[in-house]
């Protein structure tokens, strides 16, 4: 069993930043992808980002190539997600995933541990 904590949500404005962490426990993630899904209101949960823990391999949606930035730090055993330049269609609950192989993938059935969620919003 995986279990992953996020933080670093908020309230900012418009062209404003922030960075969403994702911690794992239980156990060791490193032949695990781990990815960043947002769900707004009264729309379908989408992808946003994934990165691979071993090779650091990344893929990102469309809409936020460009903008946002996903890594992660060995030693803290923590997963980021950099936001810049947020927009107000941002504004979603955003949640962490994990799935063991190192393909990033961008289904989220393709996923098997989630997160609680921490929430976004980006005022205009």
């Amino acid at each position: 069993q995986v279990q992953l904590a996020e933080s670093g949500g908020g309230l900012v404005q418009t062209g404003g930043s922030l960075r969403l962490s994702c911690a794992p426990s239980g156990r060791t993630v490193s032949d695990y992808t781990m990815g960043w899904f947002r769900q707004a209101p009264g729309k379908e949960r989408e992808f946003v980002a994934a990165i691979s823990w071993s090779v650091g391999r990344t893929n990102y949606a469309d809409s936020v190539k460009g903008r946002f930035t996903i890594s992660r730090d060995n030693g803290k055993n923590t997963v980021y997600l950099q936001m810049n330049s947020l927009k107000p269609e941002d504004t979603a609950r955003y949640y962490c995933a994990a799935r063991r192989g190192n393909t990033p993938a961008s289904l989220g059935t393709d996923y098997t541990y989630w997160g609680q969620g921490t929430q976004v919003t980006v005022s205009s």
